[in-house]
């Protein structure tokens, strides 16, 4: 029977305790959610700064449909590219400080367009093992072009000086998430600057995680490291976690950024995304830059659950950021953890391999400025009682 494979595949993931399923959300995201018909406190989502579900960005999305209509009806390189479009990268140019934009409609769609396209013939990439699986898929585009790519240990500045200094490859990337999704550890972006004027390498960043967050009035990690926006950095962020919407752009150079619109084939190949999604945007993109107190309470919230989970039997990775994981271990163990939480009324899913490596299935903390005191004192008892 044509589909025997499929059907044994997916009998051992269920086996090996790997099967996913999908939640039915039944509310706008937000601090409380009502999911497959129960109301929850949600610690799921990437909404870091509580905009998803804010009024403001709403009307003008609203808004936006009625003057733009519902779609963008072609790439922006044929007839899709709209007034809203334009504006939008511009604000975010003028938020990140380089000189120029591109809009995406996925930070996906972003991350496959920018190391392929950069990389090219003869180049080597070094990307650091625990990038996003995005930032993995356009490593593997890169080598079928005829990139060579080598992989360095997380966060090894040695190892990836060792790789550097070993290639005479012409063009060199350094490719690297700046907050690791799955760990909420930042990336030593000084060092890895560093290391790119020394070697002449470009510095990919996907700052999907730390835009809207980090740095001076949201800016990012780049900012909040205080690196300059320099024309060998290529930033990648995206719109739909702390920006609270959907989307991406890639930050750079007038050179760079034009050469990914001429050459990106996911930037060139895609329907540009609804106007209306870019007013919402813009409406965002100006909430972020006045978002300082959203942000100090956030970073309130991070040091209240640290603080409270600092004795608990499973370890909270080391992570000044939104994204705080329990690690549990076993991926059973993991599931039963987030069922019972989920039986408190609070929502942590498990996450478990290959989205993490064999043995560190963990709960995935995910805090936003939405979320109270009062919240976070909620998780902190249910953990101890269940630990």
């Amino acid at each position: 029977m044509i589909e025997t494979r499929l059907t044994a595949e997916l009998k051992a993931l269920a086996d090996a305790g790997l099967s996913r399923r999908r939640r039915i959300l039944e509310s706008p995201c937000g601090r409380r959610v009502t999911v497959d018909g129960e109301n929850l406190l949600n610690f799921a989502s990437n909404d870091y700064l509580g905009l998803a579900g804010h009024a403001e960005i709403a009307q003008a999305l609203a808004a936006g449909a009625i003057k733009w209509g519902a779609g963008s009806g072609a790439s922006h390189l044929v007839s899709g590219h709209q007034s809203p479009h334009e504006a939008l990268e511009k604000e975010i140019a003028a938020l990140t400080g380089f000189p120029r934009a591109l809009t995406f409609s996925t930070g996906y769609l972003a991350n496959l367009a920018v190391t392929p396209t950069l990389a090219g013939r003869g180049a080597a990439v070094f990307a650091d093992k625990l990038n996003h699986a995005s930032l993995i898929d356009a490593m593997q585009l890169a080598k079928a072009q005829g990139a060579e790519v080598r992989r360095y240990p997380h966060n090894d500045m040695a190892a990836l000086e060792s790789m550097l200094a070993g290639t005479a490859a012409p063009t060199k990337l350094i490719v690297s998430d700046a907050v690791f999704s799955m760990d909420g550890d930042l990336a030593p972006l000084p060092a890895l600057f560093a290391l790119a004027e020394r070697y002449d390498a470009w510095l990919i960043i996907d700052d999907a995680h730390g835009f809207g967050v980090l740095g001076a009035h949201g800016a990012g990690s780049l900012a909040h490291f205080n690196l300059p926006p320099s024309p060998r950095i290529v930033l990648m962020g995206t719109l739909g976690k702390a920006a609270g919407v959907g989307g991406a752009f890639v930050a750079g150079s007038h050179s760079s950024i034009d050469y990914l619109l001429q050459k990106g084939r996911s930037y060139i190949f895609t329907t540009a995304q609804p106007p209306a999604l870019a007013c919402a945007l813009s409406k965002s993109l100006q909430l972020i830059a006045e978002g300082d107190a959203r942000r100090a309470h956030l970073m309130a919230r991070i040091a209240q659950l640290r603080d409270g989970l600092s004795h608990l039997p499973q370890p909270l990775l080391p992570s000044i950021t939104a994204i705080q994981p329990l690690i549990v271990g076993d991926n059973d163990a993991a599931v039963q953890l987030s069922q019972a939480l989920w039986e408190r009324r609070l929502w942590l899913p498990a996450i478990r391999p290959p989205t993490v490596p064999p043995g560190t299935a963990r709960l995935r903390i995910s805090l936003s400025a939405a979320h109270t005191e009062a919240d976070i004192d909620a998780l902190i008892s249910a953990l101890h009682a269940l630990t």
